[in-house]
């Protein structure tokens, strides 16, 4: 099974090992966090450009261990839906799969001391707590991916964390805005995690995993989700009171349909296969309700 891949697949092999519709995850809140900021300073470009690749590096590595210990695990089969696939798929190695994820966090390590270099040490501790979970959230004796915990590791981590960093590095502050800012970007990182663990419930409970999802079963998980994309929505009316509110912000709600097309397409549904869309439909509800609040705030600074 562990052959490699031949040259022409190569690419697209591990293009779906990164599994790239769960990189918004990274791109939305460094984009907002670096919008925010703009209010207050000059945006460095290049401080940016790193905090970017650095967060998407972290992303993609840690989805590459999600894939090589749900293997180790005997979790993942050639039938499984929503993975990579690299492994059990395409015949390449596990310890290869392993060795990328390290190599992409070894670069992001390398960007990281630049941003600290350029604006402060501290982000470094920061950045080293966000690549432990990344690392912890299917490596380690309990890994949180097997936890009800999941939704809210991700979601504050990759969320709101990286939404600090990326205003931080940019402005040497924090204010109440962007933790404001944060809440809508947690709840929707952590539903494309709750997405996620809602159509593969089934299998996971099987595994003996314990997420959210099989805790309190379907249909509450998927009212769950629902009431996370209603708070969100909800959330721009508070976000009118802080320093960068303007009604410019209810250009968010044009990705309204996307989360109204995820609910829908996980009431109902049994198999994997059949939630496929909605959990895609998750993943752009977050991206373009992300892009598009900061499209707003970007705005309303200029006009």
């Amino acid at each position: 099974m562990n052959q490699t891949p031949s040259a022409d697949s190569g690419f697209q092999i591990w293009w779906q090992l990164m599994r790239p519709h769960t990189l918004t995850a990274a791109f939305v809140p460094v984009f907002l966090g670096t919008v925010l900021a703009a209010q207050y300073t000059d945006l460095d470009v290049p401080l940016f450009s790193a905090m970017m690749i650095a967060s998407l590096l972290i992303q993609a590595a840690t989805n590459m261990f999600n894939e090589y210990f749900d293997f180790k695990r005997g979790l993942d089969t050639e039938k499984s839906i929503g993975i990579g696939g690299a492994i059990v798929r395409n015949g390449v190695k596990p310890k290869t799969v392993l060795n990328m994820a390290f190599a992409f966090f070894g670069i992001a390590l390398l960007l990281g001391l630049y941003i600290c270099a350029v604006s402060s040490w501290w982000i470094g501790l920061v950045g080293l707590v966000c690549m432990a979970v990344g690392y912890l959230y299917t490596g380690g004796p309990l890994p949180i991916a097997y936890t009800p915990f999941g939704e809210a590791a991700s979601g504050f981590f990759m969320g709101g964390v990286i939404i600090y960093i990326s205003f931080f590095i940019q402005t040497g502050f924090l204010s109440w805005t962007v933790f404001l800012f944060s809440v809508p970007i947690i709840l929707l990182v952590g539903g494309i995690n709750l997405a996620n663990n809602i159509r593969d419930r089934i299998g996971d409970k099987e595994s003996g995993r314990k997420t959210l999802a099989i805790l309190i079963g379907h249909e509450r998980a998927v009212l769950v989700l629902a009431a996370s994309f209603v708070i969100a929505y909800a959330w721009v009316a508070v976000l009118l009171f802080t320093d960068a509110g303007s009604l410019w912000l209810f250009l968010s709600f044009f990705s309204i349909l996307k989360a109204i097309k995820a609910i829908k397409g996980f009431k109902g549904k049994t198999s994997p296969i059949q939630m496929m869309p909605a959990m895609k439909a998750t993943a752009q509800t977050n991206t373009f309700y992300g892009f598009l609040l900061s499209i707003g705030v970007l705005i309303s600074f200029l006009f």
